[in-house]
């Protein structure tokens, strides 16, 4: 499963790519040299309250069923913010509990980031959402499979609310970026740097 969502779901959910190449469309239309977004990622360094909620069964026919959980967020900044790396512990309703951990790391030659996520569940990282920061908003893409065998795209945003909160979304799409499902929403407010 993509980026964050991997935490609930049994594992294999996310196997590798198939729909595109990784920032093909994005990276053949720029001509110019990329900017130089090493530091995007400062503003989150520190500990943040986390509230989610997480849709139980994403692309499904079922109706929709919201877990919510409650935790905390830290970030640590590595390789003088060229890379970053956050760890996330949440409780919810039922005992549920999620210990997750993504890895985000700079490539000074495209000039974008790549996201990389594991839950301590499954012990493995998802296979990469990539992209960067435009006026502070944070737009990743990537490509996934659901545990059924289905090819999905993944969009990942960061989305500044007020200073020092945040909003992170992740959606699904099956059908080649038409439509989007969101299933992952966290709020994140900032507690300490």
């Amino acid at each position: 499963m993509p980026a964050m969502f991997h935490l609930l779901l049994p594992a294999g959910l996310l196997a590798g790519t198939l729909l595109l190449p990784p920032l093909a469309a994005a990276q053949t239309a720029t001509t110019t040299a990329p900017s130089d977004g090493q530091h995007d990622f400062d503003f989150e360094i520190g500990t943040w309250k986390t509230q989610m909620k997480v849709l139980a069964e994403p692309l499904s026919e079922t109706p929709d069923q919201w877990l919510e959980f409650d935790g905390t967020s830290t970030v640590r900044k590595v390789w003088d913010g060229r890379a970053n790396l956050l760890e996330l512990a949440a409780d919810g309703a039922g005992g549920h509990h999620i210990e997750g951990l993504s890895l985000r790391l700079y490539n000074p030659k495209s000039g974008q980031w790549s996201l990389h996520f594991s839950n301590a569940r499954v012990g493995k990282l998802t296979p990469p959402v990539y992209g960067g920061f435009t006026d502070g908003h944070g737009m990743f893409q990537g490509e996934d499979f659901l545990d059924d065998g289905r090819a999905v795209l993944v969009r990942f945003e960061i989305l500044p609310m007020a200073p020092d909160v945040y909003r992170f979304v992740q959606s699904f799409s099956a059908d080649g970026g038409r439509t989007w499902e969101e299933n992952w929403i966290a709020t994140d407010t900032r507690t300490s740097r």
